[in-house]
C-alpha cells in the first residue's frame, strides 16, 4: 500500500508539505500528507528535505510532525472497519482504534499553542542536538521491507514492465490490489481468532504481556522499534479488542510507547548522520520524541479522557455504523484538504 500511494502521491506529499508556513496548515498538511502516504516516516522524511533545502524553518516544520502523529492512526481505524457486519465486535475495535487518535488530537491542543508561545520544542531538541553531536547512530534493519519488498518488486514487474502501465494508473491498480490483501488478512485474522482458543490467548495476552501499563508500554515500544511502523503495530491489537480478548484500557499504554518506538527508530538512524556534519535529521526526531514524551506525560495520568471520548464514539458509531466510515473521509483527508486550501487563501 505505501508503495502504491508512493507512486501517485509520493510528489504531491512533497510539494504539500512546502506550501505555507501557517503553524496551523502545517498541522493539517501533517496530518493529509500521512494518511495519504500511510507512513509517518516517509513524511517526517520529506519535512526533513523540505526543511534542509530552506523551504520551512524548523519552527514551522514542528506542527507538519505533530500532525503526523495524528495521520499515522487512519490505519488503526482502517482495520477496525474490518469488524463492520459484527456491531459488539465493531465498537471495541473502533474504540480501540480511535483512542491512539483522541489522545494525539489532545496531545496536539495542548502543546501546539505552547510551542507556538513559548518554542520549547524547538529550543529542547537543538539542545539535544548538541549534546549527542558527539555519539553514532544505528542503522537497524527493515523486517517490513524485507518481507513485502519481493512482492512490490513482482507486482510493480508486473504492472510497468509486462503491461507497461503508466505510474499513475500502476500506482492505482497496486493501491485496489493492497486494499483487497489488507481486508482478505483481516478477514482471515478475525475468523482464526473467533475459532482460537480464546482463552489461552486472553491467558497469555491479559495476565502476561499486558498485565500492568508498564509491559504493555514496553511491549508497544519495543515491537515498533522491531517492525519500524507504529501504525502497523497498533493495528496488530486492533482484532484482538474487536475479538474481546484486549480491552481499550490495556491498549491505550501500549500505543502511547508505540507513539514513542517509531521516535526512537528514526532517531537511532539519524544519529549516524551527526558524523556527517548533518544535524537537521536528528533535531527533528528530537522533536518528534519530545512531542510524544510531554504527550504521555500529560494525559497517561488524564488518561480516563481519551478512553472516555473512544468509548463514547464507539457507542456512537455502533448505533450508525456509517458514521465511522465518514469520520476517516472527512477527518483525515476531506477537512485536512479543505482548510489548507482556505489557509493559503
Amino acid at each position: 500500500m505505501g508503495a502504491s500511494v508512493r507512486l501517485m502521491g509520493g510528489n504531491f506529499a512533497r510539494g504539500l508539505v512546502g506550501v505555507t508556513s501557517n503553524p496551523f496548515a502545517g498541522l493539517l498538511i501533517g496530518i493529509l500528507a500521512t494518511s495519504i502516504l500511510q507512513s509517518s516516516s516517509v513524511t517526517t522524511s520529506m519535512v526533513v528535505g523540505v526543511v534542509g533545502a530552506g523551504g520551512l524553518g524548523l519552527s514551522q516544520a514542528i506542527p507538519i510532525i505533530m500532525g503526523a502523529n495524528i495521520g499515522t492512526t487512519v490505519t488503526n481505524i482502517l482495520v477496525a472497519l474490518a469488524h463492520v457486519t459484527w456491531k459488539e465486535e465493531f465498537k471495541r475495535a473502533i474504540a480501540a482504534a480511535t483512542v491512539h487518535d483522541f489522545f494525539n488530537l489532545l496531545a496536539v491542543a495542548i502543546l501546539l499553542p505552547l510551542e507556538l508561545a513559548f518554542g520549547y520544542l524547538e529550543k529542547a531538541s537543538l539542545f539535544l542536538t548538541e549534546i549527542f553531536k558527539s555519539c553514532g547512530g544505528i542503522k537497524l534493519g527493515d523486517p517490513i521491507g524485507m518481507v513485502t519488498q519481493p512482492i512490490v518488486g513482482l507486482i510493480n514487474a508486473f504492472f510497468f514492465d509486462i503491461l507497461g502501465l503508466p505510474k499513475l494508473q500502476g500506482g492505482f491498480l497496486c493501491l485496489i490490489l493492497s486494499f483487497g490483501f489488507l481486508f482478505v488478512a483481516l478477514f482471515f485474522i478475525v475468523k482464526i481468532l473467533r475459532k482460537a482458543t480464546l482463552k489461552k490467548a486472553e491467558v497469555l495476552l491479559d495476565r502476561h504481556l499486558f498485565k500492568t501499563a508498564l509491559s504493555s508500554m514496553l511491549l508497544g515500544l519495543g515491537l515498533t522499534a522491531v517492525i519500524q511502523s507504529s501504525s502497523i503495530a497498533t493495528s496488530l491489537v486492533i482484532p484482538l479488542a474487536g475479538a474481546g480478548i484486549l480491552t481499550t484500557r490495556k491498549i491505550f499504554p501500549y500505543t502511547l510507547g508505540s507513539n514513542v518506538g517509531t521516535t526512537v527508530t528514526a532517531l537511532l538512524a539519524s544519529l549516524a548522520t551527526l558524523s556527517g556534519g548533518l544535524t537537521l535529521g536528528v533535531t527533528v526526531a528530537f522533536s518528534h520524541l519530545l512531542f510524544n514524551i510531554a504527550g504521555i506525560a500529560i494525559f497517561y495520568p488524564l488518561r480516563k479522557v481519551p478512553i472516555w471520548l473512544a468509548e463514547r464514539f464507539a457507542e456512537v458509531s455502533g448505533r450508525k455504523r456509517p458514521w465511522a466510515f465518514f469520520y476517516v473521509l472527512i477527518a483525515f483527508f476531506l477537512l485536512p484538504l479543505a482548510l489548507i486550501f482556505l489557509f493559503r487563501r
